[in-house]
């Protein structure tokens, strides 16, 4: 796994802050259309609330691996919603968590193979 010292720290990945990266790898997102596809991604098992969402956000913009990425999608009141985006810190620090976890389930794959003769329930 090639990947930059100052990363590796900071791996593994909470599931949530991983998703989060995930769903913005398409571009940029509100709050509220995070949430929803991060309900969508993880098939309801990862369900965040507000409060939770915009921590994490607070915490990623100050990492620099997020970024404001202007307004979108005014809500039924008119109001514009803040968009946020992948910074090229946060795009290093998805593929490394990405090539951590391909990793991680080849070497599972490979011990459950060698113990499928076994005959474990």
């Amino acid at each position: 796994m090639n990947v930059e010292p100052d990363f590796h720290e900071q791996l593994p990945l909470s599931e949530p802050v991983m998703y989060i990266l995930v769903c913005l790898a398409p571009g940029p997102k509100y709050g509220y259309a995070m949430l929803k596809e991060i309900d969508e991604l993880s098939r309801g098992r990862v369900r965040l609330s507000t409060g939770t969402l915009y921590g994490a956000i607070k915490r990623l913009l100050a990492d620099g691996w997020i970024q404001p990425a202007g307004m979108v999608d005014p809500d039924k009141d008119g109001r514009a919603r803040k968009a946020y985006a992948l910074t090229p810190r946060g795009w290093k620090m998805l593929a490394a968590e990405t090539s951590r976890l391909d990793e991680l389930a080849r070497v599972a794959r490979l011990c459950l193979e060698k113990d499928a003769g076994h005959g474990r329930d």
